[in-house]
């Protein structure tokens, strides 16, 4: 499995140590391949399962979800720290895996996804036949 990868993410951290205040960070992951699952985990605090999003096209897997402010309309916030607004993240999916079976959850604040090797690409034992002995030419 490729992931693409936000260039800017370092650059958002410097800027966000400098001023205190940056674009939404990434959604945080870990990946791991589990038997003949590929598991992602997504950490989604604080977001509503409704607004959470998910697509696959030409292999390549879209998330998108969006926390909202839990401040009411006109509140005056002392101090905003949470970032809020719409998460995207992006995942190149190999040949290898069945993006037709992808099975999604969320609890506790994290999105996880299962995504089942293909079974042409899981690996199989190949039984060899035969046990005659080579035939000797004469001549």
């Amino acid at each position: 499995m490729l992931m693409r990868t936000d260039p800017f993410r370092e650059f958002d951290r410097l800027t966000q140590q400098v001023f205190g205040a940056a674009r939404p960070a990434a959604m945080q992951m870990d990946a791991y391949r589990a038997g003949d699952d590929f598991v992602v985990h997504f950490d989604l605090p604080g977001i509503d399962p409704e607004t959470i999003a998910l697509d696959v096209e030409r292999n390549v897997l879209n998330v998108h979800a969006e926390r909202r402010s839990p401040a009411p309309e006109g509140a005056e916030m002392i101090v905003s720290e949470r970032p809020t607004g719409e998460f995207t993240r992006q995942l190149f999916l190999g040949e290898t895996l069945d993006t037709e079976r992808i099975d999604a959850s969320y609890d506790a604040g994290v999105l996880t996804l299962r995504i089942p090797v293909a079974e042409q690409a899981k690996p199989r034992r190949i039984q060899i036949t035969g046990g005659s002995k080579p035939k000797q030419l004469n001549g």
